[in-house]
C-alpha cells in the first residue's frame, strides 16, 4: 500500500490546511466537527440515555437477559480472539518486524524509560483493580474453575492464577495492538490518531468516508460503554464504603448523586486542562495507590508475600492454556460469568488505553513496545492481587474476616472494605480507598472524554473543551441510565454488546497492521 496520498487524505478528514500531528490550531472553546462521527455518536448516546431512563422497568429485564445470551452464544468468539491477539503480539515481538521503530529509524523516545514505565503502570491500576482486587481471588478460590474441587489444595493455588488470567498477558495484548496501530500509523505515516487510520492499508482513501466513520463510531460506542461500566462499578464501591463508614442506607439515589458529583469534578478537571487537571490527578492516583499497597503489604509477612507471588506466577503459567480453551468448557460460571465479560470489557477499553499508550510511545521499537506493554503491567497487576487478594484469603483461612460471606452473598462492592476492616487503622484505610476510587473515577472520566473527542474530532490531539465537557457529561449519564435500568447486569450487558463488533474491528486491525509492517520491512 502506497502512502503517497497521506497528506491529502489527512486534510480530507481534518478539513483544514493547518492540521498538524501532535498539535492543532483549534480555538479551545470553539467546536471542531469534521465528519459524521460526532453527530451520529452523540445522537445515538442521547437517545440511548433518554429511552433507558424513561423505560427503566422494561430496560432492566432486557439488559439482565442480554448479557447471558451474548456470553453463552459468543463465548468462543471472545476467547478465541483474545488468544489470537496474544499470539499476534508475541509474533510481532520476536519476528523481524520487531526491529521497526515507532516514528521512523531516527526517532528517539519522548520519555525516559523510567517515566514511560510509570505511565504504562498508571494504565493498569484503576477502578477495576480496586473493585476486583479482593473479590476475584476470593471468589475463584471458593468457586474454582476447571472443575477443581473447592476444598482441594489446587483450589487455593488457582484463585490468584485465575484472576491474573483476566488481568495478565491476554488483557494487555489487546491494549498493545490498538496502541501500536495508533502509534505506528500516526508517527510513521503521519495519519491522524484515530482508529480509521489503522485501516488505510486495506481501504486507502475510503477510510475518510463512510467506512471510516463507521469504524470510529464503533470505537466511540465501545469506549463510552466500557467507561460507563467502570464508573458504575466505582459508584457501587464508593456507596458501599460510605455505608460502612457512616452507616448510610443503601439507595440508588446515593449512587446517582455520587456519579453526578464526581462527573462535575471531572468536568472541572476538563476545563482546567491537561497539566492542571488530569496530570495532577494522575500523580495523586499513583501516590495513593502505592501508599495503600504498602500499608496493606506491611500487615503481611514479607517473605510470605514473596513466596505467594512466585507461586502465583508459576500457577499462572500452569493454568494459562486450560483457562484459554474456548471449547467444551463445563465451568460455565467462570467461563461465561467472568472470562467472556472481562474480554468484552478489555476490548471496549482498548481505544481509550490504547490511545494513551500510543501517545507516549514514539521512539520505541515494536519489540520493546510489545514486551514492555505485556510484561510490566502484568507483573504489577499480579502484585496487587497477591497483596490484596492474598491478604483476604489469609484472613479467611484464619477466621479473621467475613470476606467469604460477603463474596458468597453476592455483595461484591463490599469485599475490599470487609478485608480492610480486619486490619489495623481500618477506618483510615477505608477512607484512603474511597479517595483513591474517587480520583480514579475522575481521571477515567476526564481521560475518556479526551479520547472519545479525539476520535469524534478526526484525530486531533487536543480537541476543543466544550466537546470534551459534552462527552464527560454523557459518560456519567450513561452510567446512571444503566445503573437505574438494571444495575451491574445492565453495565455488563452494555459492555459485552459494544465489545462484540469492536472485537471484529481489532481482528481486522491485526491484518492491516501486519500488511503495512511487512511492506515497510521489505523497503
Amino acid at each position: 500500500m502506497s502512502y503517497s496520498s497521506k497528506q491529502q487524505s489527512r486534510r480530507k478528514l481534518a478539513d483544514t490546511t493547518d492540521y498538524q500531528i501532535g498539535q492543532d490550531n483549534v480555538q479551545p472553546f470553539g467546536l471542531d466537527i469534521h465528519n459524521a462521527v460526532f453527530p451520529v455518536s452523540a445522537c445515538c448516546i442521547i437517545i440511548f440515555v433518554t429511552l433507558t431512563l424513561i423505560f427503566q422497568d422494561q430496560a432492566a429485564p432486557f439488559f439482565q437477559s442480554l448479557r447471558p445470551w451474548l456470553t453463552t452464544h459468543l463465548d468462543w468468539l471472545f476467547v478465541s480472539s483474545m488468544n489470537l491477539f496474544l499470539l499476534f503480539c508475541l509474533y510481532l515481538a520476536f519476528s523481524p518486524l520487531g526491529r521497526i521503530r515507532i516514528g521512523g529509524k531516527k526517532a528517539r523516545p519522548d520519555y525516559s524509560y523510567l517515566s514511560w514505565m510509570a505511565m504504562l503502570l498508571s494504565c493498569g491500576i484503576g477502578i477495576g483493580l480496586m473493585f476486583f482486587g479482593v473479590l476475584e481471588p476470593v471468589n475463584h478460590s471458593l468457586q474454582p474453575p476447571l472443575g477443581i474441587s473447592p476444598q482441594s489444595p489446587d483450589a487455593a493455588s488457582i484463585g490468584i492464577a485465575a484472576t491474573l488470567y483476566h488481568w495478565g498477558l491476554h488483557a494487555w495484548a489487546v491494549y498493545a495492538i490498538i496502541g501500536l496501530a495508533l502509534a505506528y500509523f500516526c508517527y510513521n505515516h503521519e495519519l491522524p490518531m484515530t482508529l480509521r487510520s489503522a485501516f488505510f492499508p486495506l481501504l486507502g482513501d475510503r477510510v475518510w468516508g463512510t467506512p471510516g466513520d463507521l469504524i470510529d463510531i464503533l470505537a466511540v460506542f465501545a469506549t463510552i460503554f466500557g467507561l460507563a461500566t467502570s464508573l458504575g462499578y466505582g459508584a457501587e464501591q464508593i456507596a458501599a464504603g460510605l455505608q460502612q463508614l457512616f452507616a448510610l442506607p443503601e439507595s440508588n439515589l446515593l449512587k446517582v448523586g455520587l456519579i453526578l458529583g464526581i462527573t462535575l469534578i471531572a468536568i472541572i478537571s476538563v476545563v482546567a486542562g491537561m497539566d492542571a487537571g488530569i496530570k495532577r490527578l494522575s500523580l495523586i492516583n499513583i501516590a495513593l495507590a502505592l501508599l495503600l499497597l504498602l500499608l496493606v503489604l506491611f500487615n503481611n509477612s514479607l517473605p510470605a508475600v514473596a513466596e505467594r507471588y512466585l507461586d502465583a506466577l508459576l500457577d499462572y503459567g500452569r493454568y494459562l492454556i486450560p483457562l484459554s480453551n474456548p471449547f467444551g468448557r463445563e465451568d460455565t460460571d467462570y467461563f461465561h460469568g467472568w472470562t467472556t465479560f472481562y474480554w468484552a470489557w478489555w476490548i471496549a477499553w482498548s481505544p481509550f488505553v490504547g490511545m494513551f499508550i500510543a501517545r507516549i510511545s514514539r521512539g520505541r521499537t515494536i519489540r520493546e513496545f510489545v514486551i514492555s506493554v505485556l510484561l510490566i503491567p502484568t507483573l504489577c497487576c499480579l502484585l496487587w492481587m497477591v497483596v490484596f487478594g492474598g491478604t483476604a484469603l489469609e484472613q479467611i483461612s484464619t477466621g479473621y474476616s467475613d470476606v467469604e460471606e460477603i463474596v458468597l452473598s453476592q455483595s461484591p462492592e463490599q469485599a475490599l472494605f470487609q478485608m480492610l476492616e480486619a486490619l489495623p487503622f481500618s477506618t483510615w484505610l477505608s477512607a484512603m480507598s474511597l479517595l483513591l476510587i474517587l480520583t480514579f473515577f475522575v481521571t477515567s472520566s476526564d481521560s475518556g472524554s479526551l479520547v472519545i473527542d479525539t476520535i469524534t474530532a478526526g484525530g486531533i490531539i487536543n480537541p476543543p473543551v466544550p466537546q470534551r465537557v459534552f462527552w464527560c457529561s454523557f459518560e456519567g449519564l450513561v452510567a446512571i441510565a444503566l445503573l437505574l435500568g438494571g444495575g451491574l447486569a445492565a453495565l455488563q450487558a452494555a459492555t459485552v454488546s459494544s465489545g462484540l463488533p469492536f472485537c471484529l474491528v481489532i481482528l481486522l486491525i491485526c491484518f492491516s497492521l501486519h500488511k503495512s509492517l511487512s511492506a515497510e520491512l521489505r523497503r
